[in-house]
């Protein structure tokens, strides 16, 4: 069998010149709008339909989620659309959340399976409507076609035909340069694309949500935006702020989360819970945060803002710095690490969690430093390859011990996810690196906007390797760049919040 799928040729319906009927009730006129040749097998569109009933955001932008309010398998509404010769098998009922609730509302939709009564495929369902619920005197948000129904449906010809179905409001063009008819045509496109993967067992390599669960933090995320969107009309640098502004929000939501649920069992709580705020009395890293190269502070300032505790360290203060209130300006500090100095960096502390967001030549010294410091846990989101005193080289940096062939499976890689490319196995180095310091590896693909999404999370020492070990392992790296002598300590560029 072919791994390609076949080309998508959608063709318009003629209801004058259909070799299988339309549907019909006695309540509604049905259109049939767009079909095209199925790519996969009858018994497979109730896992492709699915898809569609769960996750809805795949089909539009202005779409956040989906919450499931109830499955029902009898007491069906009786508002619901009874077609001819066929007979109700499901329903689920859910809320569609908007990207922008601000601007749009949240509507609740019925989901309803059917299968055609009266064959030996009874309990096989060949048929998926979308019935939005529209509270008496409103109307449907932008985001939703103008329809009071919209089919899926599976048609059993030769060949097999996927065919989308209407009821549209009354006014409605349905011509192929309508609205409608192209947001049917990506849907019936989208139905095919999900049924083929399900032929052949597609599995996406990037899974998000693995640490933090994706509800929770599409919900704080939304709160997060809304309190710290005017940062885009004051960005001081210039780099693109729409980017930079709104990636900075989902990291801090995503650290104020992952702390959450990692601190919990050793918090005491010493805030009051603010029903506003809940967020101020969730556990935190008993060290507080340090945002390890900071850049333009955005990050720290956005955590220090919500209440937590922390500081930004970077070689250089930037041009946005100056303009942060005096709260996080005072946790801002102009400092050049340099592992081969005597002396113990004054801002790593035991407890400590450790943040390196695109942190460059900082990346590797992440692990390390945690496990030196006795650190709570880090966070590193990795950019540019670096290794300690020099440029990664695949060809040439030496890897640290893998613990099984297949380890680079388990990191959530996405992509290339082999070494098939250098970044790739740039963060599979990363992952054994923080394994070598005795980190429990975890991995998360980050929503938010940038290409280098990718994060590891070590916030569990490893069991399996004694603590003297991972410690001697860390000795030993850093005795190692000091001899080579490669790895030459900057100086501070400005004096230590001279900002």
């Amino acid at each position: 069998m072919s791994v390609h799928r076949p080309r998508f040729e959608p063709s318009q319906c003629n209801p004058q010149d259909l070799t299988y009927p339309a549907l019909s009730d006695d309540e509604h006129t049905w259109l049939p709008l767009v079909s095209c040749p199925s790519s996969f097998p009858p018994e497979l569109f109730k896992i492709a339909v699915s898809q569609l009933i769960h996750h809805p955001e795949y089909n539009s932008t202005l779409i956040l989620r989906s919450d499931t309010l109830a499955e029902l398998t009898f007491d069906f509404p009786t508002s619901l659309p009874r077609p001819k010769g066929r007979h109700l098998m499901r329903v689920t009922q859910r809320r569609l959340l908007a990207r922008r609730p601000g601007r749009d509302a949240s509507l609740e939709q019925y989901c309803s399976l059917y299968g055609p009564e009266d064959t030996h495929d009874s309990a096989r369902p060949d048929t998926l409507i979308l019935t939005p619920i529209i509270p008496e005197g409103g109307s449907l948000p932008y985001y939703h076609p103008a329809v009071l129904h919209l089919a899926f449906r599976y048609i059993p010809s030769e060949p097999a035909t996927l065919r989308i179905e209407v009821v549209p409001l009354p006014g409605t063009p349905t011509d192929p340069n309508s609205r409608l008819y192209r947001t049917c045509l990506a849907l019936l496109d989208t139905l095919d694309r999900y049924g083929w993967g399900a032929l052949t067992n597609y599995k996406k390599r990037v899974v998000h949500d693995c640490l933090v669960p994706r509800e929770p933090y599409q919900d704080l995320y939304l709160i997060m935006r809304e309190r710290h969107k005017h940062l885009v009309d004051t960005w001081q640098e210039v780099t693109d702020p729409l980017k930079h502004v709104f990636e900075d929000i989902g990291i801090a939501t995503y650290l104020m989360l992952l702390w959450k649920d990692t601190y919990f069992e050793d918090s005491e709580a010493t805030v009051v819970s603010n029903p506003d705020e809940p967020w101020r009395s969730w556990p935190r890293p008993p060290g507080g945060f340090l945002d390890f190269g900071c850049g333009n502070g955005l990050l720290t300032h956005i955590l220090l803002q919500e209440g937590y505790e922390g500081r930004g360290i970077d070689l250089r203060a930037r041009n946005s710095w100056s303009h942060y209130p005096r709260s996080t300006q005072d946790h801002l500090v102009v400092h050049a690490f340099d592992p081969t100095a005597i002396a113990p960096d004054p801002y790593f502390q035991p407890g400590i969690f450790v943040i390196g967001n695109h942190a460059d030549e900082l990346t590797p010294w992440v692990p390390v430093l945690s496990t030196l410091h006795s650190a709570s846990g880090y966070l590193s989101i990795p950019c540019c390859a670096w290794s300690f005193d020099a440029k990664y080289e695949r060809s040439s940096t030496p890897m640290f011990p893998l613990p099984s062939s297949d380890f680079a499976d388990t990191l959530n890689l996405g992509g290339q996810g082999d070494n098939s490319s250098s970044y790739s196995m740039y963060r599979i180095w990363l992952a054994s690196l923080s394994l070598h310091c005795g980190w429990e590896v975890e991995c998360e693909t980050l929503r938010i906007p940038s290409t280098r999404n990718w994060a590891i999370v070590g916030r569990r020492r490893l069991k399996s390797l004694d603590e003297e070990v991972a410690q001697e392992n860390v000795r030993r790296i850093m005795q190692n760049v000091a001899e080579r002598g490669i790895f030459k300590g900057r100086k501070p560029e400005g004096k230590a919040r001279a900002h």
